[in-house]
């Protein structure tokens, strides 16, 4: 399970060492092929290709005319790019999506059950602070269980 925020920076090609704590269990459990993309361009999400592989099984049953999907592929596929996790755990971002999510320097790896959202530091911090947990927000991670 990959949980927390681990710290890392992006380096001057615009690669990203995976975290030790994340680079274990992913190439234990899913291996070193992703998919790197994004849902808005605001952030880096990086799919193990396992992981990814079953997102697209659902894509495909899907109807394709749906205009959901439509908008879904058309932003993962503008975003997206097969990467391999070199030796050292680096993995590449590429500069489209580097571009468009603010991403160099320090940024903030977080864990998501079974994928990695990776985001600038500063521009997380902001959200954070700008989208606060609300009351009606408790209540409906209450109604949920949580």
């Amino acid at each position: 399970m990959l949980r927390g925020n681990c710290p890392a920076k992006i380096d001057a090609k615009g690669r990203i060492k995976i975290p030790n704590s994340f680079r274990r269990h992913i190439e234990e459990k899913y291996g070193r092929e992703f998919f790197v993309t994004s849902l808005s361009g605001e952030f880096v999400r990086v799919y193990p290709m396992p992981v990814w592989l079953e997102v697209e099984k659902k894509i495909a049953a899907a109807p394709s005319i749906d205009p959901a999907i439509t908008r879904f592929t058309n932003m993962v596929n503008y975003y997206g790019q097969v990467a391999a996790m070199d030796d050292q755990g680096r993995l590449l971002i590429h500069p489209v999506l580097r571009q468009s999510s603010g991403l160099n320097g320090s940024v903030a790896v977080l864990g998501n059950q079974v994928h990695l959202d990776i985001w600038s530091t500063e521009k997380f911090e902001s959200l954070l602070k700008s989208q606060p947990i609300t009351d009606e927000h408790r209540a409906a991670l209450a109604r949920l269980g949580l």
